[in-house]
């Protein structure tokens, strides 16, 4: 098709806003869809996506569109998550597009993801077009929303379309203001043939299947391309779009995207951002994207050890599907041998951890999740540390640095005092306040990365009912005074309960760990001591009670001391069990404690 009658433009917005419905909309409106097959959430393919209601992966689908001038264009839309852990794959899909749909609700108003993802466009340099959804409710507040975005956002309030995807008010004007508003693509090479790889997944009978956007000349099968990453010379077998299920075309031209096959077996072989270009007259190389770097780490093991290679090869192909998801093999006394994995954020954790569970059938355990500390040596050396196991000595260590994160946190007036009570519990800074309205604010300043890793979100929404929200961005690493607890059972160390924590909360963290450890280790023949410790000193302790078997019960009355006798019999064998005996933590009391 002529590049003219082409748009390519993603979906943004803060979570829940309605991107998933207004993109069924517009698959329904431009009859990419029947009505038989139509069903809500379309795009959201996952079992996972529809059960929690979010998007987890960006997905496209190209639409054929009459427009009011009557010519035909086609649609290139990629639907995008609002969450800030999947912000990746907002800036990915962004970068295959030259416009987007901003999404703010007429209710909520604009929230946290919503500025950053606004912050995402600019820097992509799209054409950036509001809408205004969910204007149906009866607390919907268009004038207030409208001049949020020209306040908050410095977007003209006089582009904004008032929409409701649900009712199926204003899809219309949306599409025409695509068509209008959107520029065209320009081809970038000369009429040599330049792609972008922003997506791929991993196929069990075709192999890896890239997602493409096509900025200069013709992907067709049966040509060879060059990967330039890898280097790679790949013979394309099929090209194809989605509608939204993925269809062969004869070829994919400028500005067109879609998907190509050309059997490539290892998942190491693709690269996110990758530029393909023909091997006889390769074209410039894109610029892609930014790589990312993994926020939050935890150890992932099988439960069972023989399925170590299977949990190795799914997770080969779970990063050819999620980029910002990185693993490397590690050991553990406890666990055998695992992985070590890195993510942006705690829900993507849990997502990855459902994903492997669910699609690869695996049955696995998490350990606690870290972040990654700097630690400055007493020689000068500055070593990275992203597992309590690797921490080097106390008595060669300077100072430990934590990583710092800037926070955005959009919140009502009546909740100001609540959260900063909050961000002071978990050692932050408010540094900035700004207000929105009439009955919001948002709050800025830093935050240690650990204390926001578990239930920080959480607490936000149960603090304001609901209306708070948060983005958050890296913000370098600041000296703290971060300390290694030790978890030991009968005066030996466990690592994989071991954690870093700053000295303030060491104590009450070693209790709870203790506690819940006391509640899931079997008793033994005799008393088991579960101590918390810090180089050491001990912090926390809890004693297991010995089993009592009553060795008395065959003396029938008769003189005391040969009842004394039995039980100092019994005593010795106890004392001596002890010193040899050694306790094993049952797998399943692992997985009660780390999931607790």
């Amino acid at each position: 098709m002529d590049p003219k009658y082409i748009r390519n433009f993603s979906i943004i917005a803060h979570i829940d806003h309605g991107k998933t419905t207004l993109s069924d909309r517009l698959l329904a409106c431009t009859n990419t869809v029947s009505d038989r097959e139509m069903e809500d959430q379309l795009l959201d393919s996952m079992d996972l996506e529809r059960e929690r209601g979010i998007t987890i992966k960006a997905h496209p689908v190209t639409m054929m569109y009459t427009a009011k001038d009557g010519h035909e264009y086609e649609l290139n839309l990629i639907d995008t998550p609002g969450h800030v852990d999947f912000s990746y794959e907002v800036s990915r899909s962004l970068s295959a597009c030259e416009g987007a749909l901003l999404i703010v609700d007429a209710a909520q108003g604009v929230e946290a993801q919503t500025v950053a993802n606004v912050h995402l466009a600019n820097r992509q340099g799209l054409e950036v077009i509001p809408v205004i959804n969910k204007i149906d409710l009866p607390h919907a507040d268009v004038p207030n929303a409208i001049k949020q975005i020209e306040d908050v956002l410095t977007i003209p309030g006089d582009h904004a379309i008032p929409c409701s995807a649900k009712e199926g008010i204003g899809i219309e004007d949306i599409l025409e203001a695509v068509v209008e508003l959107v520029p065209p693509p320009k081809p970038t090479a000369n009429g040599k043939l330049q792609a972008l790889g922003y997506d791929s997944v991993y196929d069990p009978y075709k192999g890896v299947i890239i997602h493409v956007r096509v900025f200069d000349g013709e992907l067709r099968p049966g040509i060879r391309v060059r990967l330039h990453h890898s280097q790679k010379t790949i013979e394309v077998k099929e090209v194809g779009s989605f509608n939204p299920k993925p269809y062969a075309r004869d070829c994919l031209g400028p500005g067109e995207t879609g998907y190509f096959t050309a059997n490539i077996r290892s998942p190491r072989d693709v690269k996110m951002g990758d530029t393909i270009t023909d091997t006889t007259d390769p074209a410039p190389v894109l610029p892609g994207f930014k790589e990312v770097q993994p926020m939050v780490f935890s150890g992932i093991y099988p439960i069972n050890s023989v399925d170590f290679e299977s949990l190795k090869g799914s997770l080969a192909k779970l990063q050819l599907n999620d980029p910002a998801f990185v693993y490397q093999p590690e050991s553990s006394v406890a666990l055998g041998f695992g992985f070590r994995c890195g993510f942006l954020g705690l829900l993507h954790l849990e997502i990855i951890q459902e994903r492997l569970r669910r699609e690869f059938d695996m049955d696995i355990i998490a350990t606690y999740p870290s972040v990654i500390y700097q630690i400055v040596l007493t020689d000068g050396t500055k070593v990275e540390v992203d597992n309590p196991a690797h921490m080097p000595d106390p008595s060669i260590i300077n100072w430990i640095e934590e990583p710092i994160v800037r926070y955005f946190i959009i919140c009502p007036n009546e909740n100001i005092g609540d959260m900063m009570n909050l961000i002071g519990d978990k050692r932050g800074l408010l540094e900035h306040t700004e207000t929105l309205d009439t009955t919001r604010v948002m709050l800025e300043g830093t935050l240690p990365l650990n204390e926001i890793l578990i239930d920080f979100h959480d607490r936000i929404k149960s603090i304001t009912r609901g209306y708070g929200s948060m983005d958050y961005e890296p913000a370098g690493y600041l000296q703290a005074d971060m300390v290694k607890l030790d978890m030991m059972v009968n005066g030996e160390g466990v690592d994989a309960f071991s954690s870093i924590v700053h000295r303030d909360k060491a104590t009450a963290r070693g209790r709870s760990l203790a506690a819940k450890l006391k509640e899931v280790i079997p008793r033994q023949q005799y008393k088991v001591a579960i101590q918390g410790a810090i180089g050491g000193n001990i912090i926390a302790r809890e004693t297991i009670g010995a089993m009592r078997k009553d060795v008395t019960a065959k003396c029938y009355g008769g003189d005391i001391s040969r009842k004394r006798k039995l039980l100092d019999k019994q005593k010795k064998g106890k004392k001596r069990m002890k010193a040899i005996g050694s306790v094993n933590i049952p797998q399943d009391a692992f997985i009660k404690v780390l999931k607790a």
